[in-house]
């Protein structure tokens, strides 16, 4: 019971969005934290997942990955910054839901050691702050290219602020994300 002031956990304006902050250890040496702890995670959260795969990706200033999600496989993503700042961003895309379409938004960073939990049901995109950033983040399905959808980043109907300074660094196929009055959904 001890091991669970390891880690704090905040409910965000959509309530299935989770803020967590771990417990750092520091001292003159550098610092020590557990990243994930799943027995913790579930006592905190109430949610006993099993996470399937790790990504990690390197992004430059003012690239903007997103929004993704997967229909037929679709994730949930637990989502840490090990170098630089990220504006994180979490879309809801179930039907029927009191928050449908409207999304949160935090600067997760190496330094503040924040997690973002994002459920099944949403789209997920993040924008690099810093110079260069190194994101990772565990998913409860594996990849599925097929399942694929991305959500177009700036569409109006979404009115999300991304801290970008100009025009964002996007891929060609995130450059072409549906709108989400043409977007498949969860139902």
């Amino acid at each position: 019971m001890l091991r669970s002031i390891c880690m704090k956990v905040e409910i965000t304006a959509i309530p299935d969005v989770l803020l967590i902050t771990p417990r750092v250890f520091g001292d003159e040496r550098g610092f020590f934290y557990e990243s994930y702890n799943h027995q913790i995670f579930v006592e905190k959260t109430g949610l006993d997942l099993t996470f399937v795969q790790d990504n990690h990706s390197r992004s430059q200033k003012n690239v903007l990955r997103g929004l993704h999600y997967q229909i037929g496989k679709p994730q949930g993503k637990l989502v840490r910054v090990l170098l630089g700042i990220i504006q994180d961003v979490a879309v809801d895309l179930r039907q029927g839901s009191p928050t449908f379409g409207k999304s949160v938004s935090y600067i997760l960073s190496a330094e503040n050691y924040q997690q973002l939990w994002i459920p099944v049901g949403f789209a997920h995109g993040f924008t690099v702050l810093s110079d260069v950033a190194e994101v990772a983040y565990k998913t409860t399905d594996y990849y599925a290219p097929s399942e694929e959808r991305c959500l177009l980043w700036n569409d109006p109907e979404l009115a999300i602020t991304w801290q970008l300074k100009g025009q964002p660094i996007v891929s060609a196929k995130d450059a072409v994300g549906k709108l989400l009055k043409e977007a498949e959904l969860f139902a």
